[in-house]
């Protein structure tokens, strides 16, 4: 609740305005039956018709008045409930920025998205209805029960009973929902996380006819959701009708109690069951938005996890200044995941001069990319140091750490827009001709410009209709558009055929001069002309130096050389 009431804050004007119109709304509702028990006992009995018409008249323009009222709540109402949930969506997106890897994969990207639409709309759904119902349903129900006393003042034991009813099922309805709403939004991020894993790998699950496999999990996870929804709406099912059992048997006792009234009573009586009618309505409204709430709370709870969420990696105190050139060196680093059940990198050392380039070999699962994910501080080493230019990379602010260092991932991410769009990521400022040079280096422009609109050719999300390669290609030029110190290739060509990949190294090897380089590869052939070789296996150093250097000393290096190439050491 304290996050909703923070964000309410920010739009008291707007909310008390909506509260304002409210108030009339709910009057008017109130004095409808008063008049009208006056135009009975009044007008109908001495069946004078100015009295009728007076009153009449009176209650055409409270009705008029009502009706602006809740025309006026409804516009500020979705107004207030849409600038909060606009402001609350805005202040997630922003967080996760700023959040490190380690945090994102605590959370988990599937339950963010669902945090930032399913359960922000639930809140925003709360506070419409805060501001349509909630305040509503007291004052009509506080009236309606005020006026029933005024109307017939026997009436106070029921109500007083009918009350103490109406309290006890809505406590225990909140008691029994707000587990079984929370466990129904953790199922709805279950599904979310079905579904986005099925549709970011349907090529893969086509190409194996997985849909059956996919299909289970998919109705597994949709069954769990279903189940959970079933149990949370079941206890709404189970409590709306006793409520309103409770508030219709307050009306036949009020009916019994006035059997013997009088028939100039008779539109005090009326007055009264209408007011009871109103006191069902209030209590049944009470009751929905209570179970909003509980939605809202469990959502509220799950939106607050994200906000006050404490970035993993912490800004240096005293940022270091000087100049970075590139110089990296790691100085036994070691690293695991979280809950991991070992550590990813073992006591790992080695360096890289600046300008210099250092291949980076090794088995699947050796470590890689994990290490070089911690040279941008994607990630910060459990134990020891990773120094740029003689700086720990901690005490680099991030912007200008990352500004540094360019990564062309080993899966090419691209974005829907244009070619051009997707390369200015590099460096927006990038004038055409540094594009054109960088997509040159990357051997991406001749099918640039064998395309229709070339560079303004519109690319669909992640690059969908470009092949492998090309996708490749574009990720390599993009961050060469940056001009940067550092450059991390994580097997940006493995689904290049050998002649564009060796057209693309030729062309770094020229344009990279200055930068330093770590080249990763699963082939010998790409990193064995790199200055030096870093060999890893299972997270460990197996060998550091040139190629005959390691292939003198270094098993693991000659069991991958003599795997794809065979035979001696001979380039």
């Amino acid at each position: 609740m304290k996050l909703m009431l923070r964000y309410v804050r920010r739009h008291l004007g707007m909310f008390f305005t909506a509260i304002s119109f409210l108030c009339i709304e709910a009057m008017a509702d109130l004095l409808q039956p008063t008049f009208m028990a006056h135009i009975v006992d009044e007008g109908v009995k001495a069946a004078d018709i100015s009295t009728i018409l007076r009153y009449g008249l009176i209650m055409v323009g409270i009705a008029a008045a009502g009706a602006v009222g809740a025309v006026m709540r409804n516009i500020y109402a979705s107004r207030t409930s849409q600038t909060i949930g606009m402001e609350l969506r805005g202040d997630i997106y922003r967080k996760v920025q700023t959040l490190s890897f380690e945090n994102i994969d605590h959370l988990q990207p599937a339950s963010i998205i669902t945090r930032i639409t399913n359960d922000v709309t639930q809140i925003q759904e709360f506070i419409n209805g805060c501001m349509r119902i909630m305040i509503k349903a007291p004052i009509t129900c506080v009236g309606a029960i005020i006026l029933i006393i005024v109307q017939t003042p026997r009436q106070i034991p029921v109500m007083a009973v009918i009350l103490v009813i109406a309290a006890v099922l809505i406590a225990a309805n909140m008691k029994l929902g707000y587990p079984r709403f929370g466990n129904l939004q953790r199922k709805l991020d279950r599904l979310n996380n079905v579904s986005r894993e099925f549709l970011s790998s349907i090529r893969v699950v086509k190409a194996f006819h997985a849909e059956a496999q996919e299909q289970e999990k998919f109705e597994s996870a949709s069954q769990e959701l279903a189940g959970a929804g079933i149990s949370a709406m079941r206890v709404m099912a189970v409590f709306a009708p006793l409520i309103n059992l409770a508030v219709n048997m307050g009306i036949v006792v009020l009916l019994w109690i006035s059997q013997n009234r009088q028939a100039a009573e008779i539109g005090r009586l009326m007055a009264s069951v209408n007011y009871m009618t109103q006191v069902l309505f209030a209590i049944g409204m009470v009751s929905n938005i209570l179970n909003t709430a509980v939605r809202a709370i469990a959502s509220s709870e799950r939106v607050s996890e994200v906000l006050e969420q404490t970035p993993a990696q912490k800004a240096p105190e005293r940022p270091a200044t000087q100049p970075i050139r590139g110089g990296i060196c790691f100085e036994d680093v070691s690293f695991a995941y979280a809950d991991a059940g070992k550590e990813a990198l073992s006591h790992v050392t080695f360096w890289a001069s600046p300008g210099e380039t250092i291949g980076i070999i090794g088995p699947t699962g050796s470590g890689k990319t994990t290490l070089v994910n911690l040279v941008p501080r994607f990630y910060d080493a459990t134990s020891g140091r990773v120094l740029i230019d003689g700086m720990d990379v901690t005490q680099i602010e991030s912007n200008r750490l990352r500004t540094a260092v360019a990564v062309v991932p080993q899966k090419a991410l691209l974005f829907s827009g244009t070619i051009e769009e997707n390369l200015r990521w590099g460096k927006q400022e990038a004038t055409p001709q540094q594009l054109r040079e960088a997509a040159r280096t990357a051997c991406a422009e001749s099918f640039i410009e064998g395309t229709e609109k070339g560079y303004d050719t519109l690319l669909g999300q992640g690059g969908v209709n470009l092949s492998g390669g090309q996708k490749q290609r574009l990720a390599l030029a993009r961050a060469l558009v940056r001009d940067p110190q550092v450059l991390i290739l994580d097997d940006c060509t493995s689904a290049l055929d050998a002649d564009t990949e060796a057209a693309v190294l030729k062309g770094l090897r020229r344009r990279a001069a200055g930068m330093t380089v770590l080249l990763i590869s699963q082939r010998i052939a790409t990193v064995m002309r790199a200055d030096r070789i870093l060999c890893l296996e299972n997270g460990n150093v197996m060998g550091f130096g040139t190629h005959d250097e390691l292939m003198e000393a270094c098993p693991t290096y000659r069991a991958i050389y003599a795997s794809q190439i065979g035979g001696g050491c001979d380039e």
